[in-house]
């Protein structure tokens, strides 16, 4: 697909060390002191809810509201809100739990905020692989919940009409297209897959936030943003969008050649935070993996929310109690050295 006219020319991949170097530059111009990924108050530390969840059979409603009540999530913050949930819907596999968000989470989180008085929920996706979300969105097995639910679906990829300025500057892209209903929400969930990745070297909260653009002007599987740097769009979405919360789905993971193509990994776990860069750090060591070898997860950690590179509070269960090795490929040269040692 041809780039847009507006946007700067991509500059070339970084190694790990000048992308790292790259990132603080980008956020002394673009972010200044700090970002507010919240709508309430800071805490001094960032922190996240663990939660055991044995199979998709579990009560999903009541575990999120549980998680959102332990991180200061009330109804004060919710009541009379429009709330996105922003699953993580990639091919059209009903029975590939390692794949899509399941719709059993995506379903409890609904109805958490629905609970806390939220004037509306809604579920959008811009699928990147395949052009059909809608099509996904039926062989996923998430269009019948969303019916039963009453909860209105909205195709990202279809959508424009929000014009964005990069704050983030890791990547030349100078602003981003988007579907001005993530403008016109109050709260913009996103609700991961716990998957390795075959060129981010893990793909979780933030980098399921792709999703929000639409591929009508960015591509499949949004070859702007391949083009601009996985990575440095990654980071550049998250500090112009500024999401509020992520809901991690790890109750089957994918390890290997994610994130399509790996193998199921059960992980029995739900992560939960306000902080995407916390959740996504947590999540990652859940997973046997190093976030701060992760150019990404470790520039997030150091410069969109800098309480992570002093440690996350884990609510809940402990990291340790639910830990688990997900399989790294040596052959994928993302996947090498990024091992919790």
């Amino acid at each position: 697909m041809k780039r847009p006219d507006h946007e700067k020319k991509a500059r070339g991949k970084l190694d790990r060390r000048k992308f790292l170097k790259a990132g603080i530059t980008g956020a002394a111009v673009g972010l200044g002191a700090g970002l507010g990924w919240q709508l309430w108050p800071r805490k001094q530390e960032a922190q996240t809810f663990i939660a055991k969840a044995a199979d998709y059979r579990t009560d999903f409603g009541k575990l999120i509201s549980a998680g959102l009540k332990e991180l200061g999530v009330g109804p004060e913050q919710v009541r009379h809100k429009r709330v996105l949930l922003k699953p993580n819907l990639v091919e059209p596999h009903a029975r590939a739990a390692c794949i899509n968000t399941h719709p059993q989470v995506v379903r409890g989180a609904a109805e958490a905020f629905l609970r806390m008085g939220a004037k509306q929920v809604l579920v959008a996706e811009g699928s990147g692989h395949r052009r059909d979300s809608l099509l996904i969105l039926e062989k996923s097995g998430l269009a019948e919940v969303l019916a039963e639910d009453h909860i209105p679906f909205v195709n990202l990829n279809d959508h424009a009409g929000w014009r964005l300025g990069n704050r983030g500057g890791w990547s030349a892209l100078a602003f981003f297209h988007l579907p001005a209903i993530l403008r016109d929400v109050d709260l913009i969930v996103s609700m991961a897959k716990m998957k390795t990745h075959h060129w981010a070297g893990v793909t979780l909260s933030m980098k399921n936030l792709f999703g929000v653009l639409p591929g009508m002007i960015y591509g499949w599987p949004k070859n702007v943003l391949h083009q601009a740097g996985i990575q440095e769009s990654i980071l550049d979405i998250n500090a112009s969008l500024q999401p509020h919360l992520a809901i991690m789905d790890g109750v089957v993971g994918m390890e290997g050649d994610g994130p399509i193509m790996g193998t199921p990994k059960s992980a029995k776990v739900l992560v939960m935070g306000t902080s995407l860069p916390a959740v996504d750090s947590v999540s990652a060591r859940i997973m046997g993996v190093d976030p701060d070898k992760i150019p990404y997860l470790n520039t997030a950690a150091r410069v969109l929310d800098p309480r992570v590179t002093n440690g996350v509070r884990q609510l809940g269960e402990n990291i340790e109690d639910v830990q688990t090795t997900f399989k790294l490929l040596e052959r994928i040269p993302a996947q090498r050295n990024i091992r919790l040692a």
